[in-house]
């Protein structure tokens, strides 16, 4: 073969061939086999055999070889004269390459051959869904981890955690079971935890890791959002470009407010700021009313942004705010438009790099979004086929918009116009024989058949005498064969020189892109081949559909959530509030989003692994008898690339005409009371009936939105399936909504607005009402009107200002109702609803103290079987009791009264007491362990103080039998909080401090030995990770001088914590304990100091650690 007509790329089939030695027609047996260069463990391969020109039966044989031992594929008597056959077989154990053993045997025929494959573990495909993507604190994570193998089949192996935004493992598990491939786990988080970006890693059994991240803030859903309509393209000769700026509710409705929104050309060295904004970029600023879809739009002159000057960024960037009416809730939407030079582009698309006599030609050429097919009648070379005898000849296609300006200024960027070089090389056959696979513009569709044509030019020397050509065709697809077949070619019949057809079934099994290869015999010497790659609609063989029944609905009224998938499957079902994925957008599971997670597909042999030549392989030995066949590696072999997968969002825009129009008479709406507003609403797994279907019955929550949902299911049989995203609007057509902030401090004033929407087809007359309570004071911020009159897509908000007096979350419950009242609006008849109409709805607000928590003990022993009264406080500052019963040793009554006096600067209605009195001695310590339990809160001291009892109840209840599965669910829950908050106050070297790093103080020696020990003793009731034991052992070890005293470092606010530890000796001491209590890792040694110069009395020893880490 010439090496023009050569096409280098890597193969991973090997093609093995036992051929007589010459030129002419085959007429003497033959065989090939073919077979992935590198195979999968626990993966379904195909190896294929083809026998041509039998004269004799033989004994078909092929075995697989490893270190166990030899399996047999085939061993089978072949009586036909031409056989192809495809034999499935998967590799036992995880090797690095097992051999192949093909043996033909006949009476007079003996072939056999022995290669090796190469062989490399299947790599699952895990992927992470949370039920949401962010979160408040005190909220509780929910998550999923999903394991399927290269065939989205549910497999079973995981070990998870949770990282905080420092990258500190708060939790793991080890020992989770998977169900059908997925597990669902939770993970609450502190009411005061570290603000930022967690992680949930899962691990695989190969030790890769997948991770999907979720936010820690506080926050305020918003109500609408925002969106900028702008080319996503200018180029530099464009005078204008239109702005369109909309805001829409999420329950479908535009927004009625002030758009204010800037264009910007960034320059891409800006100034210093001091030099103001106007040198970091050009602006130009726009503002106006919305319309009545909730948009404006402007046609924004260019000019002023000098878009042929370089200096600047190539982009226009808007961001558009719009400012609700009444309630001035502000949100903001940004976009951009990318500034080019190049006025047009061409390109070659589905074009080869070679073509071949007589064979058309195909290919698309491509000005920006234009395409046009390209077919012989189009090609015309620029340069002239030269060499045409010496079989070097070659095409040069020139595609040309528009010829360039040739002009250079730095200051200035000039046009240029697209222009592309296709160069073909001839491709070359030794008997003029071709055939070429017709590619396909557009990706198959999944589920159906299509034809590939496939284009063929036969020459009598390649012919002969043969009346039937046999064309055989393999169908590759994630490294595996997964089709194959033949197709005979009668030629007394068809022409030498022409097209057949061959049925490609398109299924999931060969997404998302498939390559067939075509071939046949045509003498000893030759094959003639081609193949070609075939893009594919990504989808899988578990087809799952989702659907809500109604699709719109009031809130509070029922629903059904429909599903339909393989049966027996297992769904997975999320709906979220549409709200919280405009607070942070994320990508929907989708085909696209779910492949580009998985693994990557098989890589291809390169030449130097199995020692080809540039241009040729050797397929077979050269020996007598046996032939080295040259091949168009690109050709007679199969290739797979990996292909690349982009996160997809896709946007739906829901009418909402439907519901609005269901929903306008007020018959059809009941009298609501709604205060059930969550952010994720279902969170379930759902079981499939043998039938192929489930009905999952809901109540629609009390938010005004519109919810998102989405499903996935697996099955043992079909594997893994994906519903699309379906929506469900949550509409009554009179509602009224709060404005409030996400918290505030008590005695702190607000204003709390409620407003009143009306998507009535009538004006009606409406009352707004805030309930009374003795937890906030409120007064209107307006003068108090009976009535307000509100027309169709009207609102009214009414503003009241509120002081709240009580701690924790305050209810507000505000009513608006539509009253029996002739009173016009205007021009406009008034209209009552036949049975009333009536609003409720009741939000939250956090109100904190602003202030910390301060606790108080007293203890006393005032007799045996003491009775203890009550009393009330004499002063608003006190709490006393009087034990006025108390009985003595001697049977005499005891008396004693006593107060617990609250600071002058307590927080009002914040003191609380406690009191029991016990028959023993021992007191709480004994008989109310758990009373003991406390959630860690505060500094990095207070945390700990509060973390460490927790551990120590638990051992005294565990070893003592008391230990009840809710005291040790709660205690637990206290030490995973704790750990939480106190890895907020540790230093990058390792140690702890009162405050954390923020503050530029160094870590506290005794602080860090408290932490190192307790963390050591609460690893045998929570997680706790290695890492954090050794940073404080490590940085304790620096502190240790040559004399084997601690160094005391950094400060305590509470020195009384510390126990009597105030000076070198005892702090040296304290940590020796403290490390003679944990089990040391074998990376510290240990060993004897005299303890001299640290002694209080001379001559002492003790018994301490050298904890230098070894290096």
């Amino acid at each position: 073969m010439g090496m023009n007509g050569l096409l280098v790329k890597s193969s991973i089939f090997l093609l093995l061939f036992f051929l007589p030695g010459d030129t002419s027609p085959i007429t003497e047996p033959q065989y090939l086999v073919l077979v992935p260069y590198l195979i999968h463990t626990d993966s379904q391969e195909k190896v294929c055999i083809q026998l041509t020109h039998l004269n004799e039966s033989v004994t078909l044989s092929a075995t697989v070889e490893d270190l166990w031992g030899n399996r047999s594929l085939i061993d089978d008597v072949v009586s036909e004269k031409d056989v192809f056959t495809c034999i499935p077989f998967s590799p036992r154990v995880p090797l690095p390459f097992v051999f192949l053993n093909v043996t033909v045997r006949g009476a007079t025929l003996q072939f056999s051959s022995r290669n090796v494959l190469a062989v490399q573990n299947s790599e699952s495909l895990v992927f992470i869904q949370t039920d949401k993507p962010i979160y408040k604190p005190g909220q509780t994570v929910l998550f999923r981890i999903v394991s399927l193998d290269e065939e989205f089949r549910p497999v079973n192996e995981m070990v998870s955690m949770i990282l905080d935004p420092k990258k500190n493992r708060l939790y793991q598990w080890t020992n989770a079971e998977l169900e059908m491939g997925f597990i669902q786990l939770f993970f609450n988080l502190t009411s005061e935890p570290m603000q930022g970006t967690y992680t949930v890693v899962a691990q695989k059994a190969s030790g890769k890791k997948v991770q999907h991240s979720f936010s820690v803030e506080e926050y305020v859903l918003p109500k609408f959002e925002v969106t900028v309509k702008m080319p996503k393209v200018i180029s530099i000769l464009d005078e204008e470009l239109k702005v369109t700026v909309c805001g829409l509710y999420t329950f479908g409705k535009p927004v009625p407010g002030l758009v204010s929104f800037r264009v910007c050309r960034n320059f891409e060295r800006a100034s210093m700021f001091c030099y103001g904004e106007e040198s970091r970029a050009v602006c130009e600023e726009f503002s106006g009313q919305v319309n009545i879809y909730g948009c404006i739009s402007e046609v924004v002159k260019t000019k002023l942004f000098q878009l042929k000057r370089s200096g600047y960024e190539n982009k226009l960037h808007v961001e558009a705010k719009i400012k609700e009416e009444d309630t001035g809730v502000e949100l903001t939407g940004t976009s951009f438009s990318e500034i080019t030079a190049t006025i047009s582009r061409v390109t070659f698309e589905l074009s080869d790099t070679y073509y071949k006599r007589g064979v058309p030609f195909f290919g698309q050429y491509q000005k920006n979004t234009k395409t046009l097919i390209l077919g012989r009648e189009f090609l015309s070379p620029v340069w002239p086929p030269v060499f045409e005898d010496l079989c070097m000849c070659f095409l040069l296609f020139q595609a040309v918009h528009k010829n360039n300006i040739f002009c250079y200024d730095r200051n200035w960027v000039v046009p240029s116009y697209g222009e592309r070089y296709l160069h073909l090389k001839r491709f070359y056959s030794p008997s003029n024989s071709f055939l070429k696979i017709e590619p396909k513009s557009k990706p198959l569709s999944c589920g159906s058949t299509t034809d590939i044509r496939v284009h063929y030019i036969l020459t009598p020397a390649a012919v002969g005498e043969q009346k039937k050509i046999t064309f055989y065709y393999l169908v590759m697809a994630k490294g595996n064969i997964k089709q194959g077949g033949t197709h005979i070619l009668d030629l007394d019949q068809e022409s030498d020189n022409g097209v057949f057809s061959l049925q490609l079934s398109v299924q999931a099994d060969i997404a998302p892109v498939a390559q067939v290869l075509v071939y046949t015999t045509v003498s000893r010497k030759e094959v003639i081949a081609d193949s070609a790659k075939f893009y594919t609609e990504l989808c899988f063989n578990n087809k799952v559909d989702l659907s809500f029944s109604p699709s719109a609905g009031l809130p509070s009224s029922d629903a059904h959530l429909q599903f339909q998938a393989s049966p027996n499957s297992l769904c997975a079902v999320r709906a979220v509030d549409k709200s919280v994925l405009l607070m942070k957008p994320e990508a929907d599971l989708s085909p696209t989003s779910v492949s580009s997670w998985s693994v990557e597909q098989v890589r291809a042999c390169s030449e130097q692994e199995l020692g080809w030549k540039q241009g040729k392989v050797p397929l077979v030995r050269a020996d007598t008898g046996r032939l080295k066949l040259d091949a168009d590696i690109g050709l007679a072999c199969l290739e797979l690339s990996i292909v690349d997968f982009f996160f997809i969002s896709p946007h739906s825009d829901m009418s909402t005409e439907t519901a609005s129009n269901q929903l306008s008479t007020p018959e059809e709406v009941t009298e609501t009371v709604r205060k059930y507003f969550p952010e994720t609403w279902i969170w379930s797994l759902v079981p499939i009936s043998s039938e192929g279907k489930a009905d999952l019955e809901v109540t629609i929550p009390d938010t005004i939105t519109e919810w998102k949902a989405n499903a996935f299911c697996t099955s043992a049989d079909t594997g893994f399936g994906l519903s699309p995203t379906v929506s469900l609007r949550a509409f009554q057509p009179f509602f009224v909504e709060l404005t409030m902030p996400y918290s505030v401090v008590r005695g702190e004033s607000f204003t709390l607005k409620a407003t009143v929407f009306n998507y009535l087809p009538a004006c009606i007359r409406v009352s707004v009402t805030l309930a009374q309570s003795t937890h906030f004071l409120a007064t209107l911020v307006e003068k108090e009107e009976e009535s307000h009159c509100l027309c169709e897509n009207g609102r009214k908000t009414v503003a009241w200002l509120v002081t709240p007096k009580s701690l924790g979350p305050v209810e507000f419950s505000v009513t608006t109702e539509a009253l029996q009242n002739q009173q016009p609006c205007g021009n406009y008849i008034v209209e009552t609803p036949e049975k009333g109409r009536k609003d409720t709805v009741i939000g939250q607000l956090l109100v904190e103290p602003g202030k910390y928590e301060v606790t108080e003990i007293r203890a006393f022993l005032i007799g045996r079987f003491p009775v203890v009264a009550l009393r009330s406080p004499p002063l608003p500052l006190a709490i006393s009791w009087n034990c006025t019963e108390a009985v003595s040793f001697s049977g005499v009554p005891v008396k004693e009264e006593f107060s617990l006096l609250l600071p002058e600067n307590v927080v009002p209605d914040s003191g609380r007491a406690y009191f029991s009195v016990l028959g023993d001695i021992m007191g709480t310590a004994m008989q109310n362990l758990h009373q003991l339990l406390q959630m860690p809160f505060g500094c990095g001291e207070q945390n700990m103080v509060l973390f460490a009892p927790n551990i120590y109840v638990l051992d005294y209840l565990n070893k003592t039998g008391q230990l009840s599965e809710e005291i040790k669910s709660k205690a637990t829950g206290y030490l995973v909080s704790g750990y939480q908050r106190q890895l907020s106050y540790k230093h990058p070297d390792g140690s702890y401090s009162t405050f954390g790093p923020r503050y530029g103080q160094p870590g506290n020696t005794w602080l860090t030995a408290f932490v190192l020990k307790s963390f050591a003793q609460a690893r045998h009731h929570i997680f706790i990770e290695e890492r954090h034991i050794q940073d404080a052992l490590h940085w304790l070890s620096y502190k240790q001088k040559e004399n084997g005293c601690f160094q005391s470092s950094g400060t305590l606010l509470n020195n009384a914590m510390k126990g009597g530890v105030d000076n070198e000796a005892t702090l040296t001491a304290y940590i020796t304990i403290a490390l003679l209590e944990i089990p040391l890792p074998v990376t510290v040694c240990v060993c004897i100091l005299t303890w001299a110069t640290c002694a209080v009395s001379v001559n002492t020893v003790v018994t301490t650690i050298c904890s230098r880490l070894e290096k």
